[in-house]
């Protein structure tokens, strides 16, 4: 009977397909049950006798491989794969999938949700009015402003087919451009600091590489219009968070929104808290019912064909 380890917070309550096609096929399941990320230590000692993991965000080394000797598979539950190292997954002949796309909606529906949240000061409106009071302010609306889109994959193209019915002007950067979804989508393709200098509004949707690390930095934010509002919604090393407390300091930044933070769970002490015209969440963009049902599904699925000897589908390593 072998052992599948399940780091992934929830899925016993939200992936009942996935879970049950695991159970039927006869394996034994190991539930997070801490209702958070493993610890290193937490993760070695459940890891060691696995034969698959349906991974959350724990990070895979060569020293967390040697202490799981027996694990087949990583089907990473989401897109990104950042925490894990392909390189060392091949020298330990383990497999690597993750499950592109299928929350594509869900962190594109939180990007507009964190956007609009951001330019209409919804947070503190709503604080402030429970306080008895009645401060009403103004706000730049979103018609013939322009949103520009740092990655124009999955999630990317649906953050521009949700942005459209809003009347925005659509500009996106991608080192590897979809350009016939981008002429589908009335979205102009642009270079990189095309997008920092024109856009009202920049959402972040790249992938975490070496190459992407503090793209958004010092001399990024100066490249910006004075007043613009950022939502992060990928990675947060994609963001400069020094950087970006000085923006919002010096007034470059009218706000910023984040889902995902360069060190997580983020510490209190962050110094971007200190500002009220940001926002951020505990990297929950993907939390829908949906998705959890359709990647749950997914990874099962990616751990039962690597067990029985076939290809994964999206396989890394």
């Amino acid at each position: 009977m072998p052992k599948i380890l399940i780091t992934v917070t929830n899925y016993q309550r939200y992936c009942s397909r996935g879970l049950k096609i695991l159970q039927d096929n006869g394996c034994e399941v190991e539930l997070n049950e801490y209702g958070r990320p493993y610890a290193p230590d937490e993760l070695r000692r459940s890891a060691r006798d696995a034969q698959g993991l349906i991974a959350n965000i724990e990070k895979w080394d060569d020293s967390m491989f040697d202490a799981a000797p027996n694990l087949k598979i990583i089907a990473r539950f989401g897109t990104g794969y950042d925490s894990i190292d392909l390189d060392a997954a091949r020298r330990h002949g383990v497999m690597v999938t993750n499950t592109p796309g299928l929350n594509a909606s869900a962190v594109a529906e939180h990007a507009l949700a964190l956007l609009l949240s951001l330019i209409r000061d919804i947070p503190r409106l709503n604080a402030s009015t429970r306080r008895g009071e009645w401060k009403r302010l103004m706000f730049p609306e979103l018609a013939g402003r322009t949103l520009g889109i740092l990655g124009f994959g999955a999630v990317g193209q649906n953050l521009a087919r949700k942005a459209s019915g809003f009347g925005l002007n659509l500009l996106a950067y991608d080192k590897f451009p979809n350009r016939e979804a981008a002429l589908g989508l009335g979205v102009k393709l642009v270079g990189l600091d095309e997008i920092l200098a024109a856009s009202d509004f920049i959402s972040i949707n790249l992938p975490a590489l070496p190459d992407t690390r503090h793209l958004i930095d010092d001399a990024g934010f100066k490249k910006m219009k004075d007043g613009v509002f950022i939502v992060n919604t990928a990675r947060g090393a994609l963001v400069d968070e020094a950087a970006a407390a000085r923006a919002l300091a010096g007034g470059k930044l009218a706000g910023m929104a984040a889902d995902v933070f360069e060190v997580e769970p983020v510490p209190a002490d962050l110094e971007l808290f200190k500002f009220e015209n940001y926002l951020a969440t505990p990297h929950s963009a993907s939390e829908t019912y949906e998705n959890y049902d359709r990647t749950g599904l997914a990874t099962a699925e990616a751990v039962l064909a690597a067990l029985a000897g076939r290809e994964p589908r999206n396989r890394l390593a």
